[in-house]
């Protein structure tokens, strides 16, 4: 029973310590840049040693990864949340005022997000991790769609869900360009709300 105790409490604590470098590299990359940061430095803003970092991860690459998918994945779930509170129906102009307020108010996550981008197109490998993120994202924006189709018509140049789904990530991907440079986030929000709304309506009252 002793071995047990004494296992769980190292697994709790192993988990703990990378939690704590994971969020201590998020605020590392974001204020410098990927490519600019070292190992010493994500441990000296996490208050570990060397050692623990490398019990947790192999090199700097691994742990931007780690992090990346954290983040990713958790915005993923928080869209596909912010999108099912309709039930059935979907109320497009409610729908995108959350997912703007879910999407748009990170400023030091898209710094993050587009040194992963910048670092993924020149190596195919990690192209592959944001791609498969990517789909994740369209599935659940299609997902949701998918299942409100009989109550909310889509334009017809979409062409299908999954069109639609790409179009809204594609408004996303544009819009915070912008944000990025500008640091407005009140006029991206209110120009992404703008976007999805008109590429998620026909201009007619199609609720049944």
């Amino acid at each position: 029973m002793a071995v047990e105790g004494t296992t769980r409490r190292v697994t709790r604590r192993r988990v703990r310590t990378r939690a704590n470098l994971l969020d201590a590299a998020f605020e590392v990359f974001a204020a410098k840049g990927f490519g600019r940061v070292s190992i010493e430095e994500i441990c000296e803003a996490a208050g570990y040693s060397r050692g623990a970092f490398y019990s947790n991860f192999d090199s700097l690459d691994e742990l931007f990864f780690a992090l990346y998918r954290q983040r990713a994945d958790l915005i993923a779930e928080q869209v596909s949340g912010a999108l099912a509170v309709d039930g059935p129906d979907l109320d497009v102009p409610a729908a995108v005022d959350r997912v703007t307020e879910v999407l748009l108010l990170d400023h030091d996550w898209l710094l993050v997000k587009t040194d992963f981008l910048v670092h993924a197109a020149r190596d195919p490998a990690v192209a592959q991790t944001l791609l498969e993120h990517r789909a994740r994202l369209r599935g659940a924006i299609a997902d949701r769609l998918a299942r409100a189709r009989g109550h909310t018509a889509l334009p017809a140049v979409l062409g299908d869900i999954d069109g639609a789904a790409h179009a809204v990530v594609a408004a996303y991907d544009g819009v915070t360009t912008q944000l990025l440079l500008d640091k407005d986030v009140e006029h991206a929000r209110g120009w992404l709300k703008q976007l999805l709304t008109a590429l998620l309506t026909d201009g007619s009252d199609t609720t049944e």
